[in-house]
């Protein structure tokens, strides 16, 4: 463990006796990384020692609603441009030169670059870089651009223990690098929204999960195809908007498979404790994965949880105690483990249950904001 690495904003801030202000940049594509960010700020709003500022880069989907739906709830939102990576690192800067940040979080690639540069050339104090997924898409150019402002960077964060490696593995600085498990609001899973009974679950499937190269729709409908040769004909649920080009690609391979009485395209759901809490199985299929905040909430609604064994998703689960995990894209071992569920109750309902101790423990925004907070505070001294 290598001691020193942070001093303590937290004193800074308390000497000139004002309250420490955190800056979170991140895009604006309302991804996971968006909603940790959030996350992180509305916890802040409940330390009376400090204010935050998120800023959005604008992508399609940042609209008006969005941001002020964001602002409804008592955040202080700015968006920056993104059709230019100059013109949104000039932009930052504005903001940071008028609002004074003592830190910067800059969140997901490749945002984490223009941020860090935005606060590096305004001599921001504390420079955090947050690492959402551990594989991204790094040129030779974009990793250079990322590892040249490691001396200006108190610490690169990983989501998961995952991460964190995968950030060592490319080059970053282990003595600099450290994982904070995201985390989500337990308090939409209480144990009044659970049914009583296994059986008063629904024997369906649901996905959540936003239609995008790192999700892996595809293997789930083969699954659903393979299981309905073997007699078995569940419904399977896909929550989730994001690219209408894969959702369309996925609705063509429903329709090519004859799947289209079994499977239902929801969209993005406003009641997803709820659906999850009515259905007995859960799956995310996908080809990569950071700390997957919509496998946590399955887990925490007492869903009997399959997972592609990614990084990340092999971190949350524990094969055969608290979940069931698959070989990466493997449309055969998927639809075994979907059969195993569907046709033994008692498995199922052993796993959701075990899934829910799980995230009721460890899975909570509470605990995600403990670590950050010790990181602000200067409490964390080093790490491995």
């Amino acid at each position: 463990m290598a001691a020193g690495l942070l001093l303590s904003p937290m004193q800074e801030s308390s000497k000139s006796q004002r309250p420490l202000r955190v800056l979170h940049f991140v895009t604006g594509g309302f991804s996971g990384a968006t909603q940790v960010a959030v996350d992180l700020c509305l916890a802040a709003q409940r330390e009376p020692d400090m204010q935050t500022l998120l800023v959005l880069r604008r992508k399609r989907n940042t609209s008006a609603a969005r941001v002020q739906a964001l602002r409804d709830q008592g955040l202080q939102v700015q968006v920056v441009s993104n059709w230019l990576h100059a013109f949104t690192v000039w932009e930052l800067r504005k903001i940071i030169r008028a609002w004074r940040p003592d830190v910067v979080f800059a969140h997901g690639f490749s945002d984490h670059i223009w941020g860090r540069r935005a606060a590096v050339a305004e001599h921001v104090p504390r420079i955090y870089h947050v690492e959402h997924n551990a594989r991204e898409r790094y040129t030779p150019r974009r990793l250079r651009q990322a590892l040249a402002l490691q001396p200006f960077t108190q610490a690169s964060i990983g989501v998961s223990e995952g991460v964190r490696t995968a950030l060592v593995e490319r080059g970053f600085a282990p003595d600099k690098c450290l994982a904070i498990p995201n985390g989500i609001a337990l308090q939409r899973f209480p144990d009044s929204l659970l049914p009583q009974r296994w059986e008063q679950r629904e024997p369906a499937i649901l996905m959540a999960s936003r239609f995008a190269r790192q999700k892996d729709h595809a293997t789930l409908i083969q699954a659903l195809a393979l299981l309905r040769d073997r007699g078995l004909t569940p419904r399977l649920d896909l929550a989730g908007a994001g690219s209408a080009r894969l959702r369309r690609k996925a609705e063509a391979l429903v329709a090519r498979l004859g799947l289209q009485q079994q499977v239902r395209f929801l969209g993005n759901v406003a009641d997803l404790p709820q659906r999850l809490a009515a259905t007995q199985v859960f799956v995310l299929s996908t080809h990569w994965e950071g700390m997957p905040l919509a496998l946590v909430e399955a887990m925490a609604a007492g869903c009997a949880c399959i997972a592609s064994d990614v990084v990340g998703a092999r971190e949350l689960l524990e094969d055969g105690r608290t979940g069931l995990l698959v070989a990466h894209a493997d449309a055969v071992a998927l639809a075994s483990a979907l059969g195993r569920l569907l046709q033994d109750a008692q498995l199922a309902e052993r796993l959701g249950r075990a899934a829910r101790a799980q995230a009721l423990l460890t899975g909570g925004h509470e605990h995600m904001w403990r670590r950050y907070r010790a990181l602000l505070d200067g409490t964390v001294t080093g790490i491995s």
